[in-house]
């Protein structure tokens, strides 16, 4: 360590600049800490070390280095969330399309194909304008980046300690409210489009391109609400359509923003920018075609905290090609729907549901608050480190936490442990998991005596995540999987159960006339949705029905209660029915092996800002990669000619993490899972891999080869890890089409 290295750490640790970069600050930090790093190594003890996945190929440095990025920058203690008392009580919220504007060609800067109006800026042009590849304009939305409130729940609840047992809560003063009393939950802060978590929904067509200003409001707080101290400090925002066959300019990613848009990590308070998705499949191919995306925030170094704070919306997208999939089960494939066409331009699909799945953690008020960013003074209102009794109930959030970020309250659409009256008749379900970090494992099941809190079941610490069980759960009925990320599936796969990894979409149909033995359902009777994968941390699950079963971790999260009889011309799939077919791979795929581009993902060893890295190095926005070296010897850049295709192979480094990793701007197939070939038949971990995708699911130490193209476009995008406090600490890296 350099002598004047010594008074920057102390410098930064007392500094009050919003403008100090987290990963200068960090990359310091930990340089500074490397000799007391390597001292203190056989304190922490290396084998709990290595089984804790904190070895690096740096020896113990890079655990340490972390444990004492623990101690100096923040404090790795959560809150339990207070006791929902009565669940199941609020209705699932079910959103509606919204309809798009109409006086757009009145705004003071209406959206257009000229020099300069793709950003309030005036810096950009849109790519593509429709008319070049023979689509009508654009159909325009405006969405508005606002402050507002949002309640996730009305039932009453109870403030409780990490044993289940009542505790003193607060209120909006800070003054003690006696424990065991019942209250109401306070309205936690939200950034949210228009205002909403999730935000709205926008029921898009192939053949229709849509163009969506959005408008960041962030500086205006008209409720007075208090911000708390997570979101980006500068109230900055990008959007991503997640994942939209996009222009660079449009696809909200930030190895473009701060290059060559706003050239910074996002659009400031009073800028908007006009994302152009244009619905039309890469190189203009029906096989390509998907059916579910979402748009979220992908600020550089923020997308955990807001996408957290409620950045979220949904995006269904239709097919009207031949009536395949265009939300008429009386046309094309018949999948549930029923079209209903509104006056203003939007359209409903009734029986077709989406299900945004999102665990958030509540301040408990005696809980420190102290984290990187409070240490680079981004919060000076919050005065941290303390507690924050006054926030008691509120979202609370860790950016820098050493082992990911999950919570203990689960949501759906916004609302925890909602009920849901469907009708006797079959429904089409398109999940998204727009958690943090958690994984979700589904299954639909029923039980005599009903939920039961987790405290009453003995349970404490960490086993009271999610607050309620169903110890009887018996499974009753099955889903039968249309479609994944990259929209339909080549064939129906019925499951019994399914894993759903941040950012993935899943889309099944659920028949609620009987139960999987055959006997009818009738008025009256209640199913659960049950998450059965426990998560206790960011880093995997502990317990699934791929891992180690635990028959007593059964949490219901949607009560769904049969109703009357409905008409339904909808279909289910026949076995050897096709939905769409797979893209075609070339018969010498496999001679392409050498040449890969190969890209690892893995802890660092310098711990802090740059603690997740790939092939090593973090992510610089002004960088394309380098590949690792293939087994032709080179190290390739990650630039691939337009209209080109490639193998790229994505590597889970270890240490006992799992990692959702997004590719942007098209699908990929997966040709190779642990070297063998399931380009025929998936390996039964994940029978998706049968299937187009844009994530690749890694488990521990494994290694996915995926086939892909580049198409359509020019310009810099990025992938990264969607364990999102993986992508803000460094684990994205930038590529290019040219």
């Amino acid at each position: 360590m350099n002598k004047d290295e010594t008074p920057v750490v102390q410098d930064a640790k007392s500094a009050d600049s919003p403008t100090l970069q987290r990963r200068t600050f960090l990359r310091v930090g930990a340089a500074g800490a490397t000799g007391l790093a390597v001292a203190g190594a056989t304190g922490l003890g290396l084998p709990y070390l290595s089984k804790q996945g904190l070895l690096s190929p740096d020896g113990a440095f890079g655990a340490v280095s972390t444990a004492l990025g623990d101690q100096l920058f923040y404090t790795e203690v959560f809150p339990t969330s207070p006791l929902i008392l009565n669940p199941f009580t609020d209705e699932l919220n079910v959103p509606k399309a919204l309809a798009p504007s109409t006086d757009y060609m009145d705004w003071v800067d209406p959206p257009g194909p000229g020099e300069g109006q793709q950003n309030s800026l005036f810096n950009e042009k849109h790519q593509i304008w429709p008319d070049k590849i023979g689509s009508p304009d654009p159909i325009v939305y405006k969405l508005e980046l606002l402050v507002r409130p949002h309640a996730f729940t009305t039932s009453d609840v109870m403030g409780i300690d990490k044993k289940g047992r009542p505790v003193q809560t607060f209120d909006e003063n800070g003054k003690t409210v006696a424990a065991g009393t019942a209250r109401k939950l306070p309205l936690s802060t939200i950034y949210g489009f228009n205002g909403s978590f999730p935000g709205p929904m926008i029921n898009a067509e192939y053949g229709k391109p849509v163009l969506i200003r959005f408008q960041n409001r962030l500086d205006e707080n008209p409720w007075g609400l208090d911000r708390q101290d997570f979101g980006a400090p500068d109230w900055s925002f990008l959007t991503h359509l997640h994942n939209g066959h996009t222009a660079p300019e449009s696809d909200g990613n930030p190895h473009y923003s701060s290059i060559r848009g706003p050239k910074h990590g996002g659009y400031l308070p009073g800028m908007w920018v006009d994302n152009l998705y244009l619905n039309w499949p890469a190189g203009n191919d029906d096989t390509e075609k998907q059916s579910f995306f979402w748009f979220h925030d992908h600020r550089m170094d923020q997308t955990g905290s807001n996408v957290y704070k409620g950045m979220v919306g949904l995006y269904p997208i239709y097919d009207p090609k031949n009536g395949m999939d265009m939300g008429d089960e009386r046309q094309g494939l018949r999948l549930p729907g029923v079209r209903v066409n509104r006056k203003d331009g939007a359209f409903d699909v009734l029986y077709d549901i989406p299900l945004a799945f999102y665990d958030a953690r509540l301040d408990d008020g005696v809980t420190v608050h102290q984290d990187v960013h409070d240490q680079l003074g981004q919060f000076p209102d919050a005065n941290n480190p303390r507690t924050h009794p006054e926030w008691w109930g509120k979202t609370f959030f860790k950016h820098f936490p050493n082992h990911g970020f999950v919570g203990d309250i689960f949501t759906v659409n916004g609302t925890a442990y909602p009920v849901y009256e469907v009708k006797r008749r079959k429904y089409r379900f398109r999940f998204l998991d727009c958690s943090i970090a958690r994984i979700y494992e589904f299954k639909l099941m029923t039980s005599t005596n009903g939920p039961k809190t987790a405290a009453s079941l003995g349970f404490s610490g960490d086993d009271l995540d999610g607050q309620w069980r169903i110890p009887d759960g018996q499974q009753c009925m099955q889903f039968h999987q249309i479609a994944s990320d990259g929209g339909l599936l080549p064939n129906v796969i019925t499951r019994d159960s399914f894993e759903l990894w941040p950012a993935k979409r899943r889309e099944f149909i659920v028949d609620f006339t009987q139960y999987m033995d055959g006997s009818p359902t009738k008025k009256g009777d209640v199913i659960y949705l049950t998450n059965v994968m426990k998560m206790d941390t960011g880093r995997m699950w502990t317990n699934s029905s791929r891992f180690s079963p635990d028959p007593a971790y059964k949490v219901p999260m949607i009560k769904i209660i049969i109703g009357d009889d409905a008409p339904d011309d909808s279909k289910m799939p026949a076995p050897n029915q096709t939905l769409r077919p797979l893209p075609p791979l070339p018969k010498n795929w496999k001679s392409m092996l050498d040449n890969r581009l190969i890209f690892e993902v893995k802890r660092g060893s310098g711990g802090g800002e740059i603690e997740w890295l790939i092939n090593g190095v973090e992510f610089n926005p002004e960088k394309v990669s380098t590949s690792l070296k293939n087994p032709a010897g080179k190290t390739p850049l990650a630039e691939q000619k337009m209209g080109s295709f490639n193998l790229w192979e994505i590597r889970n480094g270890g240490g006992g993490w799992v990692h959702p990793f997004h590719l942007h701007m098209e699908e990929h197939r997966t040709v190779m899972r642990n070297g063998v070939d399931v380009t025929n038949k998936a390996l039964p971990s994940h029978p998706e891999d049968r299937s187009r995708e844009d994530l690749v699911a890694l488990d521990p130490s494994e290694s996915v080869i995926v086939y892909r193209g580049f198409r359509d476009f020019v310009g810099p995008y990025v992938a990264h890890c969607h364990n999102l406090a993986h992508e803000d600490h460094a684990m994205m890296f930038g590529w290019s089409i040219i």
